[in-house]
């Protein structure tokens, strides 16, 4: 395996992992760890045969064409205007749902250093302003602090993995808590607010296009790409519901409503040791802020091509607000939304990489049976558009009774 493959394997898992993996225990523990992973792997199922699919739209398309030129080559202008109002949705949610966890993270640090509570809307704006302040410096500086800090996460992630692994206890991944919510006629509401969050956690379809330019159009090295890519993000997410899930308990998680830093308090004192202490807190902030940087670059980018702003002081200054204040905006009037704003970025997700993805191949396939197909033919597709009627229709049941 060249290291091409191994640099793309890479991107697509670091993609993928980040903030949303916080999110995981939160969302998911009131269904028991086994049926967490077990639909941990049957939306990893789904989102891999997307990007499979996506791989197939983007070959027939032409190597080079980005997800824009592709989009308006299959469907026009209506269907440009459709994958641009979903993915500035997509961003626009997954910052606002990283400044909410990311301030929170850091409200609790500030409290330990002034010794009492500092106000959340005020960690928020600060939060936006220090780590926004890199995206406005511009993408140089933000891949070099990108590429120190995510190894750094992957390492913290590792020895976090490591040494609570020791702390599981299988009674708790049986999950008394199971039978309790199906005894209170709650399970069906958990796990559908459970699966779009777990849906967003793998969203790293944004980047197929890029490497089908960077390694050539090769289908057999993109394939697996892909597959082990994603595979990845599925086997780190089921370590951590193992050592979250499984130490904490999953009533316990319930009940923080949501909240990142009482996770973190809660395993914290799980370990008994202060450098995995240490460890587990700056494994958290590493994950929201690589996450937040991610995302936030990508919208910024986004919104300066959109409104054609110049490169200059001017220009990047009007595009950082138009970046931040609509996200920010929610987050102060929005402050307990970490976990329900990612289920909600679920359904601009599950419109780019499935229900545009199912029509632009039904277009192609018509045209041309030549060069690389998805295996499963019609029905195959028939089948992931239930999912994506699924996933959002749980979203929209969520929120209609929430």
């Amino acid at each position: 395996m060249n290291s091409k493959i191994l640099g793309s394997i890479a991107i697509v898992s670091g993609t993928a992992i980040g903030g949303g993996m916080l999110a995981l225990p939160l969302a998911t523990a009131g269904l028991g760890t086994l049926p967490a992973i077990a639909l941990l792997m049957v939306i990893w199922g789904i989102t891999a045969y997307t990007a499979l699919l996506m791989l197939e739209i983007n070959l027939r398309s032409g190597v080079g064409d980005n997800v824009h030129a592709i989009t308006g080559k299959t469907l026009g202008k209506t269907g440009q205007f459709i994958q641009g109002a979903s993915f500035l949705s997509l961003l626009y949610a997954l910052t606002m749902v990283y400044l909410l966890g990311g301030s929170s993270l850091f409200a609790s640090k500030l409290e330990l250093v002034f010794g009492q509570p500092v106000d959340s809307k005020l960690t928020i704006i600060l939060f936006t302003l220090i780590f926004g302040g890199f995206v406005a410096v511009g993408v140089s500086l933000v891949d070099k602090v990108s590429r120190f800090l995510f190894p750094l996460m992957v390492a913290l992630f590792i020895v976090v993995v490591f040494f609570l692994s020791p702390e599981v206890h299988i009674s708790t991944v049986v999950a008394d808590n199971l039978k309790e919510a199906v005894e209170k006629g709650g399970y069906s509401n958990i796990l559908l607010a459970a699966i779009p969050v777990v849906f967003t956690s793998f969203g790293f379809h944004v980047c197929i296009a890029t490497l089908v330019r960077y390694l050539d159009g090769e289908v057999k090295s993109l394939k697996k790409v892909l597959l082990i890519g994603s595979s990845i993000p599925l086997i780190c997410y089921i370590f951590w519901l193992l050592v979250t899930i499984g130490t904490v308990g999953g009533d316990t998680i319930n009940e923080f409503n949501g909240s990142l830093p009482k996770l973190v308090v809660a395993l914290q004192n799980i370990s008994h040791l202060p450098f995995i202490d240490q460890a587990i807190s700056f494994f958290a902030d590493l994950a929201l802020i690589t996450s937040f940087l991610g995302v936030t670059m990508s919208l910024f980018d986004f919104l300066a091509e959109l409104t054609h702003a110049r490169n200059g002081v001017a220009g990047r200054a009007k595009t950082w607000l138009l970046t931040f204040i609509p996200p920010l905006l929610c987050a102060l009037f929005y402050p307990d939304g970490f976990v329900k704003v990612l289920g909600y970025a679920g359904v601009p997700l599950t419109v780019m990489i499935i229900f545009l993805p199912i029509v632009m191949a039904i277009k192609q396939r018509k045209q041309t049976q030549e060069g690389y197909q998805v295996s499963g033919g019609n029905a195959a597709l028939v089948g992931l558009g239930v999912a994506g009627v699924a996933i959002v229709a749980a979203q929209i049941i969520v929120t209609s009774f929430s």
